[in-house]
């Protein structure tokens, strides 16, 4: 499922071209981010690569079989000055920036009573504050980019929450919104704003959760990182507001939107079987 996005004037009814392209990719030592980076740089495009893990990162810039390289910068997004620095670094050694493709996150599962500040603040920080302000770094060498976009890596739980999932859910809802009030302020600059609502993808998303374990009923059939990052990259190209790639995610979309009822009761079944085979084990990292 693909959204097009309004048009205003012959700029936005042309497919957009990515080769070439200077693309900030964060996210990209694992899953999505990883996958976007590569098909990026198999496109043509200048990519810097960010995430905290260096080795992962050198991993990425190995693996590239690209004629332009991969560059990277490891370090915490939430880090304003790593941040800042890495806007700053991006935009000198790709010579501007045109695409930001925002996919770095994580999750935190449990009762919202058991979750403590800290993991709420973790991960609105992680799943939606950096995400903002990145962009709010990136706005001025995207207003002078060429034929720049924006794209934020959703959730399809930023349409309808499921319950252990309230802060994940809170910031993807966030950040759809956030999405919508860009898409229409940066039309005068010719940026597009793309919304990635994504259902389940094979990550290391379970693996490094904030806090909490995968509960047990949810072990769907999870798209792939390759998938979903070609997803992305058609939706560039045809510059579509959102996309939602995958048929369960449409599924879970169109539910949603008529018949949120029906998720409701789903998981609240699924929830009295979890409390009836024992409590949701719950641990936080730091």
């Amino acid at each position: 499922m693909a959204v097009s996005a309004p048009h205003s004037g012959n700029w936005r009814r042309r497919r957009r071209d990515l080769t070439g392209k200077r693309a900030i990719v964060t996210g990209a030592s694992s899953g999505l981010g990883r996958a976007v980076a590569l098909a990026l740089a198999g496109r043509g495009c200048h990519v810097l690569a960010t995430a905290r893990r260096a080795d992962r990162l050198e991993e990425l810039a190995a693996a590239s079989r690209a004629t332009v390289p991969i560059g990277y910068a490891a370090g915490d997004l939430c880090d304003p000055n790593f941040r800042s620095a890495m806007v700053i670094a991006a935009a000198r050694q790709l010579g501007g920036i045109d695409l930001v493709i925002s996919a770095a996150g994580a999750g935190a599962i449990g009762p919202f009573r058991d979750t403590t500040a800290h993991t709420f603040a973790r991960i609105i920080d992680l799943d939606f504050n950096a995400h903002a302000e990145l962009i709010r770094d990136c706005l001025p060498h995207l207003t002078a980019g060429n034929d720049s976009a924006i794209v934020f890596v959703g959730s399809i739980l930023g349409l309808h929450p499921l319950p252990l999932h309230s802060e994940y859910a809170a910031a993807k809802a966030a950040l759809r919104s956030l999405a919508g009030s860009l898409r229409l302020e940066l039309t005068a600059d010719k940026i597009d704003v793309m919304l990635a609502t994504l259902g389940p993808i094979d990550s290391e998303f379970w693996g490094s959760l904030v806090a909490g374990q995968r509960p047990t009923w949810s072990r769907g059939h999870p798209m792939s990182a390759d998938q979903a990052a070609a997803a992305i990259l058609s939706g560039l190209e045809r510059r579509r507001a959102e996309i939602i790639p995958g048929w369960r995610a449409q599924a879970y979309a169109f539910l949603a939107r008529f018949a949120p009822g029906l998720i409701d009761r789903a998981a609240a079944r699924n929830l009295s079987q979890a409390r009836d085979v024992g409590p949701t084990t719950h641990h936080e990292t730091a």
